[in-house]
Order: structure tokens, then C-alpha cells, then sequence
């Protein structure tokens, strides 16, 4: 799994228990997965279908970095499933893991989906520019 991406938590991201709002972690986790399918089918015609088991394991709060880590975890015909992991930058624990988010890769005029023509082979094979 490689961390692709960081945020910081800003006061407008907190519930009322001053911690990240769940809602505003899965915006982020939605987004991040889509860039990352995106960039591994060189295609951004892409809607997500399905987000499968969520977990909330710690809080993350005001000031901290959080990082999102993504990995391909199945290649279909036409669809692509990551998982999403959202860490501490600093303490490394996992806030939040997202499993089986599914986007289908669709035709732009129908909203038909329609083969991506990847294999895993040649997703594994990418090499992707991480920040450090």
C-alpha cells in the first residue's frame, strides 16, 4: 500500500466533539480512491459503486496530517476495487480503513459501463510518484 496523498484537519472538518467528522473522512476517502482509479486507468470516466465495510479505529483531530493509503485490491472487466487506508501522518495509527470501494469504468455519452482494457499485471507494473 502506498500513502499518496496527505490533508490537514481544519476546524470546518470537526464534529461537535472536536474531532474529524466521519462524513467529512469518507468525502475525503471517496475523492482519494477516485484520483487513484483514475490514474491507474488512465481514464477519469469513472463513478464509484459501491464502498464495502468502513471502519473507524481512532480520532483524528484540529492540526493533525492525515494520510490516505490505496491499493488495488481487484481488477474486473470494467470496474477497479481499491482499498483506502486513513492514517496519523505522525503516529502512523489507522483512523479509518475503507474496503471494496468499487468504481465501474463508463462510457462518457451513455453512462454505459465498458471494459477498461487493464489487467492487473499492468496495474502492478506502474510505478507511481509518491510524495516522501
Amino acid at each position: 500500500m502506498r500513502f499518496l496523498s496527505r490533508r490537514l484537519v481544519m476546524p470546518n472538518d470537526l464534529n461537535f466533539a472536536g474531532s474529524l467528522f466521519g462524513g467529512r473522512i469518507l468525502e475525503w476517502i471517496d475523492e482519494e480512491a477516485y484520483i487513484f482509479a483514475a490514474c491507474q486507468l488512465d481514464s477519469k470516466s469513472l463513478v464509484t459503486k459501491h464502498i464495502g465495510a468502513i471502519s473507524f479505529e481512532t480520532s483524528a483531530f484540529q492540526g493533525d496530517v492525515v494520510e490516505f493509503g490505496l491499493g488495488v485490491k481487484k481488477v474486473g472487466r470494467t470496474s477497479l476495487t481499491v482499498t483506502c487506508v486513513v492514517r496519523n501522518k505522525h503516529t502512523k495509527q489507522n483512523i479509518c480503513v475503507a474496503d471494496d470501494i468499487v468504481f465501474v469504468h463508463i462510457e462518457p455519452d451513455s453512462r454505459q459501463p465498458r471494459p477498461h482494457n487493464k489487467t492487473r499485471e499492468q496495474l502492478d507494473s506502474l510505478k507511481l510518484e509518491a510524495p516522501e
